[in-house]
């Protein structure tokens, strides 16, 4: 196709307009009345990818030809002799809002059409990334999951652990239950014991970094009388005495000092104890069950978790996966903590989908605890009956959302749409100053420009 250099001229366009068009982020490109290229601002040129030596005077259908542009837009207008909009993607797999607008000579001809076209990548990704979430979300409201007591979870690998969990509650081996901090390794170690043949007897729990060092062996095993000053004349049953043929968990193992760890050791072995300042050897019929959320394997790399305690320890592992890896979770447990809350409270809060998706997002450092000590604070502390995303603490949304649109609470779709809107007009106020300068520039009418000011009370003289 024959090319035709009718490039805009310096008689036709002012300098001062030419630093203006290439001053704005707004890419903006201009075509005759037979659709060749005659001028596009630097803004065009990063959006399009293209070079002037590549495209002025070529035709638009040449343009298209080599990839560099949509002629459809142009042709619309050429044809109807009226503004037009769409949304393409270019070769740089960029989604692109572009609008344009035809200017007519003294005979009513069209003499040049321009177009603007503004990035929306992110915005329609953010469009689809809500979908996405309104898609999972019915997914998740259909699947099939396990609930028993304090567990309710749909994830293939939290049903796996349960199932291991169901196989081991009947038979006695050391388990050692591994997960982040929070992740529910002592609902899985009640859950052993309710479901094995030593429920009928005590399920006794000690945190053992929740003891100081010089009474771990005393809150264990029990002491006699006068074992020590301050101890009762008629001396203390210990904490694995307690548990007597039933279930002892022993959470945060990996806290207790080698000392300890020594006598555990022991006790696992011989299956016996015996109370500081006693002579006697108590036998002793408990399943011991273990949790840490540390690297045992690396501890006794260290010297500092004994490596035979690790082995006796960890005849059976089970390992519970954290939240982030398994959203799935997340949706049913929001449910059954809202429902929990609602019950203690005598409330009857609702969370908002909007909220729903947000939380769905967060990556839950803290776990399946922070989860319901979040829904905790949500039930007591939002007013209303439903759950907005306004209500959400600021550090979800400083780790759900850190786009370039600047997402803050309580921020829909629409919303962050009109804050873009709202940018792009307070930019080109800045430039152009009055309300027909803006709407020539965005190929808008201007009585459209000035109602869009007006709804964002922007103005030439407050930007």
């Amino acid at each position: 196709m024959e090319e035709v250099k009718n490039e805009w001229t310096k008689e036709e366009i002012s300098e001062e307009t030419i630093q203006v068009l290439n001053n704005i982020d707004i890419a903006v490109f201009i075509h005759d009345g037979k659709g060749y290229a005659q001028w596009f601002n630097k803004a065009a040129e990063e959006l399009y990818d293209i070079k002037k030596d590549n495209i002025i005077g070529k035709h638009m259908d040449q343009l298209e030809e080599e990839g560099f542009f949509v002629s459809h837009l142009i042709k619309r207008i050429l044809k109807t002799q009226r503004k037009s909009s769409m949304i393409h993607e270019n070769k740089k797999e960029k989604r692109v809002f572009i609008s344009g607008t035809p200017l007519k000579d003294e005979d009513d001809n069209i003499s040049r059409v321009v177009t603007y076209s503004i990035n929306i990548t992110k915005l329609v990704q953010l469009e689809d990334e809500v979908q996405e979430m309104r898609d999972k979300l019915n997914e998740l409201t259909s699947a099939k999951g396990f609930s028993q007591g304090d567990i309710v979870v749909i994830s293939q690998a939290m049903i796996d652990v349960i199932k291991l969990a169901k196989r081991l509650a009947d038979i006695d081996p050391t388990v050692l239950i591994t997960g982040e901090s929070g992740t529910g390794k002592g609902i899985v170690a009640k859950y052993l014991h309710d479901n094995g043949s030593r429920k009928q007897y005590p399920f006794v729990s000690i945190n053992c970094g929740a003891i100081p060092d010089n009474l771990l062996e005393s809150e264990f095993f029990g002491y006699e009388s006068g074992a020590f000053t301050g101890s009762r004349k008629e001396g203390k049953k210990g904490l694995f005495e307690s548990a007597q043929g039933g279930t002892i968990f022993l959470d945060e193992i990996a806290e207790l000092p080698l000392n300890m760890q020594v006598k555990i050791l022991q006790v696992i072995q011989e299956k016996e104890i015996q109370k500081v300042g006693g002579v006697e050897r108590i036998p002793l019929n408990v399943r011991i069950i273990a949790a840490t959320n540390k690297n045992l394997e690396e501890l006794v790399e260290r010297g500092v978790f004994r490596e035979d305690l690790f082995y006796r320890l960890n005849v059976i592992p089970i390992h519970i996966p954290p939240l982030r890896e398994r959203p799935e979770d997340i949706l049913v447990m929001l449910r059954t903590f809202l429902k929990k809350y609602n019950k203690m409270f005598k409330l009857n809060k609702t969370l908002d989908s909007n909220t729903i998706a947000i939380l769905l997002k967060y990556n839950w450092p803290g776990n399946v605890r922070e989860l319901e000590n979040l829904i905790e604070r949500l039930v007591l502390t939002t007013e209303g009956s439903s759950i907005l995303p306004n209500s959400l603490p600021d550090y979800v949304y400083n780790k759900v959302y850190q786009a370039p649109v600047r997402l803050t609470k309580g921020m829909t779709l629409k919303d962050a749409l009109e804050m873009t809107e709202k940018e792009i007009l307070t930019e080109a106020i800045k430039e152009y100053k009055t309300s027909r300068r803006v709407g020539d520039a965005l190929g808008v009418d201007q009585s459209t420009i000035v109602r869009k000011l007006a709804k964002y009370h922007i103005n030439s003289k407050n930007v």
